[in-house]
């Protein structure tokens, strides 16, 4: 049997009608002889809707309780998309990340998945059902819920289709593919038909919203070839392959948007051999990803450390920051939410030269000022004023003749 995975965003099950919609999409597949695994998302702004209700009872949440709260969602889609299936005339089974055995470290709203023994899927897919996954989460061996973090239904999607032995794994959405940059701010986008895990990876990093990061670190490790595509038409999407097209080839892949982080500060820190190393590791030891790093010059044996973080681990990190600076008789800790991240990725930039020089001219020509830069071997990054966000991607997008 031919299994293919197939995963739909909370865009795709927002209400009944995309519900019975995403239905008669999947048993066309299933009149077409294939095994069918569906992960789903909760429908539409579900998740939000419940952050914001927890919102309102305490500002300061335990995570524990968090992930109980936010993985109803995907129950609730999942029950009913199974029930839309039968009305269709096919058998269908819905299924609890927990219930299919998606076991994960005990890391509250960022889980790591350990492993997955996927056996009640196989029964399952052998007496010819449709399966249906809840996407995002998993449990401990403790059986404690756990939650897989932002778009971690993609990461389901994607290490069930590992798990099963899938031919491939296509995410549903609503838009059409993978573009050059987010059609919304620059209407002349264009959409990519395939795209390296490298670069995909590299733009799920920064800031593009199409795929979680995780899920294409799994997909790379493994092989497995992704096909993202609308929920709402049949046009061929973008390929997420180990090599694309030399054709798609281009200097520049994309330009990605990033509002979603904050800068934190770290004043007059000793500048003694080690110090650095106890800030961060203070930091991750407390489950917190840390981009962009900037140290200032010393002077009088002090220095300041800049770094960014996503701004939902913002006060959390604060927090962190002024109890370590007490501890080390540094100074202040300063936060700015006032700031975007704009990056270019594209694997052409390893053999051809100028790339940075022709991004910052981008910048310049629209009176954008750069805050800081980090750059990897695929890509450019520059921290900026938020206000000047949209600015910034338009400017670079057409200064590399992406549209």
């Amino acid at each position: 049997m031919k299994i293919i995975v197939q995963k739909f965003g909370g865009s795709s099950v927002a209400n009944v009608d995309r519900i019975k919609n995403v239905a008669r999409r999947v048993v066309s597949y299933k009149k077409k002889g294939f095994g069918l695994v569906v992960v789903v998302s909760a429908l539409g702004d579900t998740t939000d809707d419940l952050i914001a209700l927890a919102a309102q009872i305490t500002d300061t949440p335990p995570e524990r309780e968090m992930d109980m709260l936010l993985s109803t969602g995907e129950q609730i889609s999942c029950a009913l998309l199974a029930m839309a299936i039968e009305e269709l005339g096919f058998h269908a089974i819905s299924f609890t990340g927990g219930q299919v055995g998606i076991k994960t470290d005990m890391t509250h709203t960022k889980a790591k998945i350990i492993d997955i023994s996927g056996e009640r899927i196989k029964e399952a897919l052998k007496k010819g059902k449709i399966v249906i996954v809840t996407g995002f989460q998993g449990v401990t061996q403790d059986q404690d819920i756990t939650t897989l973090g932002r778009g971690g239904s993609d990461l389901t999607a994607v290490a069930l289709a590992k798990a099963v032995g899938a031919r491939n794994c296509e995410i549903y959405t609503d838009v059409e593919g993978v573009y050059t940059t987010d059609p919304r701010i620059v209407p002349q986008a264009k959409k990519l038909k395939q795209i390296t895990y490298d670069e995909m990876l590299e733009m799920a990093s920064l800031g593009a919203q199409v795929m979680q990061a995780r899920s294409i670190e799994v997909a790379k490790k493994f092989d497995i070839p992704i096909h993202v595509r609308s929920s709402f038409n049949l046009a061929e999407g973008t390929m997420i392959l180990k090599e694309a097209d030399k054709m798609e080839n281009f200097v520049i892949s994309g330009v990605t948007l990033n509002r979603n982080e904050a800068k934190i500060t770290v004043c007059d820190v000793p500048d003694k051999p080690g110090i650095a190393a106890k800030l961060f590791k203070e930091i991750s030891k407390n489950g917190i990803s840390v981009d962009t790093i900037v140290q200032n010059v010393s002077r009088k044996g002090s220095t300041d450390v800049s770094f960014t973080v996503p701004i939902g681990d913002l006060t959390k990190t604060k927090s962190l920051m002024m109890r370590f600076t007490k501890k080390i008789g540094g100074g202040r800790v300063l936060e700015n939410r006032d700031i975007a991240r704009v990056s270019i990725v594209g694997v052409g930039m390893k053999t051809h030269s100028g790339v940075a020089a022709r991004m910052f001219e981008a910048l310049a020509e629209k009176k954008v000022n750069i805050d800081m830069i980090t750059t990897s071997e695929i890509s450019i990054s520059c921290i900026i004023k938020k206000k000047f966000a949209e600015r910034a991607v338009r400017s670079i997008h057409a200064k590399f003749g992406l549209g």
